[in-house]
Formats: C-alpha cells, structure tokens, sequence
C-alpha cells in the first residue's frame, strides 16, 4: 500500500526522529504477576527475573492472593462483562458494595466507580461546572484534570479555567482574587489539585488550599491517585496526611478523584468520592456513565477486598514508609539526587530525554526496571528516572538498586 498520504508520512517522519534522537519508547512485556520481582521477555524471546521499581503497585496487592481469589470468585458469580452500561442493566451487587468501602476509606458520604481515573475526571467537571463557573487548576495536575479542563468549556459553554504556579500559594490567591471580582465569573470557584504529584513526588499543600478556598467560597478537588495507600498513618490518603479526615466546615476536601489501578489492588478502575448529591449528578448526566460500559464486576470484587486489607492492616503502609527512607538514604549516599519527598516516588533528575532512556535501558541491564522520562511527559531538560519503592520490596531488592544505580 502507498505510504504517500499526509499522515503516513508525517507519522514515519515523527518516528524515524525519535529513533534518531534515543527518544523512541519501546514496551515491555511482562510474562507473570506484577510484583517486586517481574518475568521480563528478553530480545531473543526468553524471560528474565528482574526487579521492578517503576510499578504503581506501593502495596504489594496487585498479586495478593485474597485480592485474586476475590476477582475470581466476582468471574465465576457474575461472569465477564456488564454488557451495559449502569444505568440500564449495568449495576451488580459488588458496585454497591465496592462504592460503599470507598465512601468508608475516603471518609466521604458517597462515591461512584468508573472504568478509569481518567474517565472520573472527563465526567466531573464537565457534569458540576455551568457557565459563569471557573475551574482554577495547579500547573503540574496529571494529564487527566488538563484535558478534563479542556474539554469542559466544549460541553459547557461559558465555563473558565486558568492555572496556578505550583504549589504557590499566593499564585492560587491571585487567581481566585481575579476570580472573585471577574464580571464573568458568576458561578461557582474550582480549585483542583493533585495530592501527590507524579513526576516530582511532592504533596499538595491541602491545608494552605482549604483555607484559600473557605476564604473565596471555592470548592476544593483533589486527584489522589498516587497519595492512596501510601500517604498518612493508615495509607488513606493525602488528606489523611495532613489531618483532614473527618472534619467538617475548615479542614475537609469537597470531592476526590482516585484510582484502582495503583496500591488499591492494582487492577482498574476510578473513581468519584463526595457528597451524595455530587455523585446522584454523576448518575443523573455525566457522559461517561451514561454511555459507557460500568467497571467489570471482577475489578469491582478485587477493589473492595484490596481496599479492606488497606484498612485491617495498616502495617503494610508502615512497611512501605520504611522502604522509602531507607531507599532514599542509601541512593543518596549512592551520590545521586533524590527530590525530597515523604512519598513513594523518588526521582532523580538527569537532564535529557535521550540520557534518561539510555540510564534506564543501562539499569535494565543491571536486571533493574526503572523507566527513564522525558519530553513530553515532562519539560525537556528535567528528563528523569523515577524509582517507585512498594512494600513488597525486601532490603536485599533495594541493596540491589543502589548497587546498579552505583554502577551507572
């Protein structure tokens, strides 16, 4: 087939530079369980034990054989698919059951679950905001909030966004200061905000935000995507963190989006955590449940036992904080940078793209996964490669990191 249309040829032009530029990702393929230790397919086909710090999965749940046989025993119960989507016939039993354990977890009236974290974020803001509304969103929010953003005004015409300097409190305060006197803006005020940012590995300044946001009658969202199971005493979240579970007025957060794809079994799925009249709306109009299918019943079944194993052992999340320090020391003393954070995301900055892929293809080497990113994940010139420690990981796995991070 000719290759002379514009797209063909802008699309091998596009590839042939990356290649050229040690910029070009290639996918790894797994053949086994996610777990500290990963089965790697080699080049030449055979697969190779390797230790793997570039997984979401903080908790070790992702093969915890109660969270399995609980997604099994959900397949044999309920079968494959919903076949619907949930306001038709597709609401099983364990939706409830699972949205119920969420709403306990967050400490949240209310939650409802979607296919992915994603797909909450396109639903909320296009289904809460109406024109005269503006949404106010931190500079280094995750991809879904700045497409969620983007799309908002398409679906709802008149709606405004603009962004903050990160983490920059008095650049939040101008902002909502400009909103508050915009003859534009005669709705409702959104902040949103990740809890833990997932390329720097910081936090949100929660407390600072809900004393902006009280201050200029805004509502406060917040992605916790990478804070569950990992931030606070009982791994609830960044809010748990910072001490923000269970007050009212000053001291809460009006709405979370959050992931099931990460320490929270690691299978699938989002969701939206808040008051019951946020997620009777979502029922109502958001596009996303209306027309597309409800999160597998097997993910949901697997999400709610994970979730209650997060809650009845809490020394899996004190596990995982010992891991961190002690990781973060020894690469320290390894004579590399780690940007200080109390996550479980440690990066270190490398500068370019083409360095960080190279470091991360050297490691693999090594029989250590950590990926390399850059452009256009993050600016070019603070290309990086991000380790991400889990409870799962044993001392001699983290002896073994340093070891070949010494080597590069």
């Amino acid at each position: 087939m000719s290759r002379t249309r514009p797209f063909e040829i802008r699309t091998e032009e596009l590839l042939a530079r990356l290649s050229d530029a040690g910029q070009y990702k290639t996918l790894q393929m797994l053949e086994g369980p996610m777990g500290p230790v990963v089965r790697l397919r080699q080049p030449d086909g055979r697969t190779r034990e390797t230790l793997c710090f570039c997984s979401n999965n903080y908790l070790g749940l992702a093969n915890e054989p109660r969270v399995v046989e609980a997604g099994i025993e959900g397949l044999r119960t309920y079968g494959a698919g919903t076949a619907s989507v949930r306001f038709i016939c597709g609401t099983f039993a364990p939706h409830e059951k699972l949205e119920r354990t969420i709403a306990e977890y967050m400490g949240t009236e209310s939650s409802y679950t979607f296919v992915s974290c994603w797909t909450a974020t396109e639903a909320l803001f296009p289904t809460f905001c109406e024109a005269g509304d503006i949404i106010i969103s931190d500079e280094l929010n995750h991809a879904c909030i700045i497409d969620a953003m983007r799309l908002t005004p398409a679906i709802k015409k008149g709606v405004k966004k603009t962004v903050y300097k990160h983490s920059d409190m008095e650049s939040l305060r101008d902002k909502l200061r400009q909103a508050a006197i915009d003859a534009e803006v005669t709705g409702q005020i959104w902040v949103v905000t990740d809890g833990v940012f997932s390329m720097e590995g910081d936090i949100a300044r929660l407390p600072d935000m809900r004393r902006l946001c009280d201050e200029f009658d805004a509502m406060l969202v917040v992605d916790d995507s990478h804070g569950h199971g990992v931030m606070g005493r009982t791994g609830r979240g960044t809010h748990e963190h910072h001490g923000m579970i269970g007050q009212n007025g000053i001291g809460h957060v009006d709405c979370f989006t959050g992931t099931l794809g990460k320490a929270l079994g690691g299978g699938a799925g989002g969701f939206i955590a808040g008051s019951t009249t946020m997620t009777e709306l979502i029922i109502q109009r958001a596009r996303p449940t209306l027309f597309s299918n409800a999160l597998p019943v097997t993910v949901a079944c697997s999400a709610d036992k994970a979730i209650q194993i997060v809650m009845d052992e809490p020394d899996r999340v004190t596990r995982l904080k010992n891991n961190v320090e002690t990781a973060r020391g020894k690469i320290n003393a390894a004579g590399f940078e780690v940007i200080d954070s109390p996550t479980a995301i440690c990066p270190i900055i490398v500068g370019e793209t083409a360095k960080a892929i190279k470091m991360s293809k050297r490691l693999l080497e090594f029989g250590v996964f950590v990926i390399g990113f850059g452009y256009p994940v993050v600016p070019e010139g603070v290309a990086r490669l991000r380790i991400q420690m889990s409870a799962a990981h044993t001392d001699a796995h983290i002896e073994q990191l340093v070891d070949a991070l010494k080597k590069l």
